[in-house]
């Protein structure tokens, strides 16, 4: 009887785990298009500039955070706030910053 009972449980937690799998499987698809609808939101509101248009306390902070630094790309938004797109070494990505050269965390 005991074997009967320990099986019949091991089954249900079986199915319920497999249930819940399926149920996580089915919310990425929606979670990943929120974020990339998010990311296209927060790319579409900044306007392209050139390197010499950036303010002089931003290219200065950019000089002192990062030294090696490459900018390959700025943006600017409405608020006056810059998006650098980088390159130091062999990892890329986008920096924030005010009109004043204060980093903003985005």
């Amino acid at each position: 009887m005991k074997k009967l009972v320990l099986t019949a449980a091991i089954v249900l937690g079986s199915l319920t785990a497999m249930n819940a799998q399926e149920k996580d499987e089915t919310a990425t698809p929606a979670a990943e298009t929120k974020a990339t609808e998010q990311v296209t939101e927060a790319t579409s509101a900044y306007t392209e500039i050139k390197a010499e248009e950036l303010p002089a306390a931003v290219t200065e902070a950019l000089k002192k955070a990062f030294p090696t630094a490459i900018l390959n790309k700025a943006s600017v938004n409405d608020k006056k706030e810059y998006q650098l797109e980088v390159k130091v070494g062999d990892k890329e990505g986008a920096l924030y910053a005010d009109e004043t050269g204060k980093w903003i965390q985005k």
